[in-house]
């Protein structure tokens, strides 16, 4: 009896607790959204099955370790540092460094692309070489669309400050709204990582609950005959302003926002990659093999964050309410935008159900825009015209993190 009772010991049956069983519940729900409802599948199962390794008693996968203000942080990598030299500079000493062993897990070491920022950026390089921001550049004005569209993100940064969430919360909680789930976890990860998982998720799963979200609120705030406004046809922009509006917005909002750098310099990148028509294989790389390889990595890099003692929490489901009216909003903000545009400007009227794509979920918000459109005028196309605040969103959502990373984290 002791041996068996010793053999036990050694098993992971052992090191079972009861939010790790109850974590395969939450498991089993986003495995079923992402494969039978076909809900943002390529994110949401890797998400769920490194949620599953996470709640599995595994040795060498993932280590944790306690930071000084007691919060746990998954994925640590040990080294083993020597100071070997110290020689003399003309700036001063100058210090010889060898490491001799590096300890972590395979998902230690993997989760690094978020810890270190590699991934979310990676994520941007290929949205930009899938994304045409033709529609954009012909009709500028679209732009205050995807400004309005942020609308959500701030409402919820005051909503979570006053449930009680810190300030460096609340803003990884209100991008959300942004609904870029690359920008969310770019955000949380500077300012609020062990939020990571829940945000993570509500962002995702609200990217996919698009077609369920946006039509409720578009028939509640537009009236047939808005609905079925017919906007003038887009005029056919050139490769050179392609390039140069990639070139312009690099460069603009790097100096406004400095902090967006990352996101903004890769998504632009990719779309110079695209329009310049001399790099097919790069292009190629961008949008099929690089931005494949890392969804996977960055999927399971989020899920290992989801252990059932910090996600089990309630906590966890205010950001998933907050999350839901961040997103709510800021379909409302651009939808409210597009109509005061109208009553100010009649020459060009818009059709405010492309306000809707100002949250930047490329392209389903235009997908779904159109399709609204569709049922009241079955001859009225508005996908590329909902493409222009889409595009506008995506840069939207970027800029707004850099700015609550800019003046949050001091």
């Amino acid at each position: 009896m002791e041996s068996i009772t010793q053999f036990f010991q050694l098993t992971g049956f052992a090191a079972l607790t009861w939010q790790m069983m109850a974590m395969w519940g939450v498991v089993s729900v986003l495995f079923y959204l992402a494969i039978y409802k076909r809900f943002e599948p390529l994110l949401l199962v890797p998400i769920a099955f490194g949620a599953l390794v996470a709640n599995l008693p595994t040795k060498g996968i993932i280590h944790d370790g306690v930071q000084a203000d007691g919060t746990v942080h998954s994925g640590v990598i040990q080294m083993e540092v020597t100071l070997s030299s110290i020689e003399p500079t003309q700036g001063g000493n100058q210090a010889s460094v060898e490491i001799h062993r590096l300890e972590g897990g395979l998902f230690d070491i993997i989760t690094q692309g978020v810890k270190m920022e590699i991934f979310p950026p990676l994520i941007f390089l290929g949205v930009g070489a899938l994304t045409d921001f033709g529609p954009l550049i012909a009709n500028p004005r679209v732009l205050l669309l995807g400004a309005a569209a942020q609308m959500g993100v701030f409402v919820t940064f005051l909503g979570a400050s006053l449930m009680g969430f810190s300030k460096l919360q609340s803003a990884s909680i209100g991008i959300i709204g942004g609904a870029d789930g690359p920008t969310a976890i770019f955000t949380s990860n500077k300012l609020a990582p062990e939020l990571l998982g829940p945000i993570a998720v509500a962002a995702y799963s609200y990217m996919a609950l698009v077609p369920l979200i946006q039509p409720p609120i578009m028939k509640l705030l537009i009236t047939r005959r808005e609905r079925s406004i017919r906007m003038q046809s887009l005029r056919k922009v050139s490769r050179l302003e392609k390039i140069a509006f990639s070139i312009l917005v690099t460069m603009v909002c790097v100096l406004l926002v400095p902090d967006a750098s990352p996101l903004i310099v890769m998504l632009m990148l990719g779309n110079v990659i695209r329009e310049c028509g001399v790099t097919q294989r790069l292009l190629q790389a961008a949008q099929n093999e690089i931005i494949n390889v890392v969804t996977i990595f960055l999927g399971v890099s989020v899920g290992i964050t989801m252990k059932g003692g910090s996600f089990l929490q309630l906590e966890t489901l205010k950001i998933i309410v907050l999350g839901v009216i961040a997103f709510s909003i800021s379909t409302a903000g651009g939808i409210l935008m597009a109509k005061l545009m109208n009553v100010l400007s009649r020459r060009k009227p818009i059709n405010p159900l492309i306000g809707a794509a100002g949250v930047s979920a490329v392209p389903m918000a235009a997908r779904v825009a159109h399709a609204e459109g569709q049922k009241y005028d079955p001859g009225n196309y508005l996908l590329m015209h909902a493409m222009g605040p889409n595009v506008a969103g995506v840069i939207g959502s970027a800029v707004v993190a850099g700015y609550f990373i800019a003046t949050l984290s001091q």
